[in-house]
């Protein structure tokens, strides 16, 4: 199996070239100037291992990853200008450059070409591709909604709060390595837990999400530090201290909510600290994870191919940025 660290290499050497045409440039190269700041990849590398996992890497999945990392793209700019986020990836975020209008039709546009990849793939599987790409993509926005709904309510549950981070971040991961796993030709049972695997991850890795928001360095976490804390966000950290807190915290609590000033962000991280948010979040990230393998240990291939697999998660879920 390859290294993670090969596969990004293998797809960024496939990915990186220009997508959009020259004209007009002020629509284009915002969007080429936001992809080459890029990230992680992880989506695409773990199409490129759910290929692996079951078979060696067909060119299909070079097609399908980039698909995916083009709609990825397209809901961080569009997710950008409804979350009012100023940063991402430590740049400024291209509403905050191009404004709005370029942002929404730059969003628009790499969608329509992440369709031009899926239009690429020759596989005889290309129907079931397309269904589930479909369906991830409609549950994506779906738990995006969700998010901006639960910024209007007092109180969100722990279990609602799942339901929608299942939708808003798990699907894409998990169909990531699903996708990858039917142009391998896994089988439908291994493809099922492979996509158990990755929806377990996934709420790991936002869990993890939420206590960098909070806790990490500004430095290498390359957003806003307490951008979900200044915005009321619900967060599992919020949530959980909103559950927990008592007597004069909870009070000062529902107090800092009614305020907008950035002031507030270090007194809310106060409260979360003596209330044990941040071990209590360690907690949680550690049972999904350990969901996430066993999902893993059930898929029917030999344990040595699953090694980049329990890496990457290793990788994702101890990040600090």
């Amino acid at each position: 199996m390859s290294s993670i660290e090969s596969l990004q290499i293998s797809f960024e050497s496939y990915f990186n070239h220009r997508h959009f045409p020259l004209v007009p440039e002020t629509l284009y190269n915002p969007l080429e100037d936001f992809l080459s700041n890029s990230g992680k990849r992880i989506r695409p590398v773990l199409c490129l291992l759910g290929n692996e996992l079951f078979d060696e890497i067909h060119s299909d999945a070079y097609h399908l990853a980039a698909a995916v990392e083009l709609f990825h793209n397209f809901t961080l700019v569009h997710d950008d200008i409804m979350d009012k986020a100023p940063l991402r990836r430590g740049k400024p975020t291209v509403h905050q450059i191009h404004g709005e209008s370029t942002a929404l039709l730059g969003g628009d546009v790499m969608m329509v070409v992440a369709y031009d990849y899926l239009n690429k793939i020759e596989s005889p599987h290309l129907k079931k591709v397309i269904h589930l790409f479909n369906k991830t993509a409609k549950e994506v926005c779906q738990g995006q909604q969700l998010d901006m709904d639960f910024e209007k309510m007092d109180a969100v549950g722990l279990d609602e709060y799942i339901h929608m981070i299942q939708l808003k971040t798990s699907v894409l991961l998990a169909a990531s390595l699903q996708l990858g796993s039917i142009i391998g030709g896994a089988s439908e049972y291994n493809q099922g837990h492979l996509y158990e695997f990755g929806r377990n991850l996934g709420i790991a890795f936002q869990i993890q999400d939420d206590y960098l928001d909070a806790f990490g360095d500004p430095s290498k976490f390359g957003k806003q530090v307490g951008g979900d804390v200044q915005s009321n966000k619900k967060t599992f950290l919020l949530i959980h201290a909103l559950e927990t807190a008592k007597g004069d915290d909870l009070d000062e609590l529902h107090r800092l909510l009614k305020l907008q000033s950035t002031d507030k962000v270090e007194k809310v991280l106060d409260i979360y600290r003596r209330c044990s948010i941040d071990e209590w979040a360690n907690t949680l990230k550690e049972s999904y994870l350990k969901k996430a393998y066993h999902h893993l240990d059930e898929i029917a291939v030999s344990s040595n191919r699953k090694h980049t697999l329990r890496a990457l998660a290793e990788y994702l879920i101890k990040r600090d940025k």
